[in-house]
């Protein structure tokens, strides 16, 4: 066809398959496009909103262009590493892109050494620099405080997203109640473990983060109210690291040969199931984690874990976005964020 005649003849509508052989696509890149799915290149994004504008195809309300529509530039400061659900907001970051009210807002993805403060503050302050807005993974720590409330007195609005932190300006907090989540662990434990007597144990990555010291709080108020039967004989930090995990599972597994549970309240959960399986204790000790990964789904089919607590990623990150958004277009930060929530699969629901 060409650029003389109409691809938009009077009477005629279009559909997702015009789209796709207009722009030289498969019809599903066009509905990954047109739904906001990740997995498309953005040039390749570019052309077929190209192609669905030009022949007057009806967009999504997010898709639409707006006179005058700002486009923000925020950071997303992530820790490097092998946390896989890190990685998994990671991937979102690098593929999302959202419309708000008068703003278009696409992000940026920084990796930085986990469980640093020193690090964390420098990064801080030296991507925000740059930055019309950040969201980060705190640590609780002052020199992470500091440099927040310097980025704020400079006017670059900032986020925590997962893991809070305390005494901060920062504008908000965008995660799920990690002391919910903690006691949802306990009970879950407790629930599985039944009328038994016995002793079960925590692995952390590091209870720097306020998320984790929340979880572990709510695990044992929940297990002190409802099953004291259960007594916590050992809390230890793995960093989130598998082969950290597996090396204090197994060392524990040695020390307390009748543990009964484990609860990971952090990442990391491949190399628990890996020392609980070597132990052949993976169908008798119950075994709690977070978040739905392909490891921790694997996990459950195999029964080596009995329950996961999750959080949305994408959700997470589109709200951090929309509240970064808000405080730009000057109104409330929490305008329209919706609360995140904890999510609870076992292998009968998983999705």
């Amino acid at each position: 066809m060409s650029d003389s005649q109409p691809l938009n003849g009077p009477g005629r509508s279009f559909k997702i398959v015009d789209i796709a052989r207009e722009a030289g696509v498969s019809t599903a890149t066009v509905d990954r496009v047109l739904n906001h799915r990740g997995g498309v290149r953005q040039p390749k994004r570019d052309l077929v909103l190209e192609v669905a504008r030009r022949l007057n195809y009806p967009l999504p309300p997010h898709l639409v262009s707006v006179p005058g529509l700002k486009h923000l530039e925020l950071d997303f400061l992530l820790p490097s590493g092998p946390n896989t659900f890190m990685n998994m907001l990671g991937d979102t970051v690098e593929t999302v892109e959202e419309r708000f009210e008068g703003f278009v807002a696409s992000a940026h993805r920084h990796e930085i050494e986990g469980f640093n403060p020193a690090v964390l503050a420098e990064s801080l302050l030296r991507i925000g620099g740059q930055s019309q807005g950040i969201a980060f993974i705190a640590l609780e720590h002052p020199l992470v405080r500091e440099a927040v409330d310097t980025l704020i007195e400079r006017k670059v609005p900032v986020v925590t997203m997962v893991s809070d932190l305390s005494n901060s300006r920062r504008l908000g907090y965008v995660g799920v109640d990690n002391r919910a989540a903690g006691r949802t662990a306990g009970h879950l434990l407790g629930r599985f473990i039944g009328q038994r007597h016995g002793q079960v144990a925590m692995i952390a990555g590091s209870l720097s983060y306020r998320g984790h010291e929340e979880r572990e709080l709510g695990f044992r108020q929940m297990l002190g109210e409802d099953f004291p039967s259960l007594r916590i004989v050992a809390l230890r930090e793995g960093h989130d690291d598998p082969a950290r995990n597996y090396a204090a599972v197994r060392d524990l597994l040695q020390q307390y040969p009748d543990l009964l549970g484990f609860y990971n309240i952090g990442a990391g959960s491949r190399g628990v199931a890996k020392a609980l399986e070597e132990a052949g204790k993976a169908k008798d000790v119950v075994f709690v984690g977070h978040e739905l990964t392909h490891f921790t789904r694997r996990f459950l089919i195999s029964g080596a874990m009995d329950a996961v607590i999750n959080q949305n990623a994408r959700h997470e990150v589109i709200n951090c976005l929309r509240m970064l958004a808000n405080c730009h277009a000057g109104i409330d930060p929490a305008t329209k964020i919706e609360p995140t929530r904890i999510e609870v699969f076992l292998r009968e629901n998983l999705p």
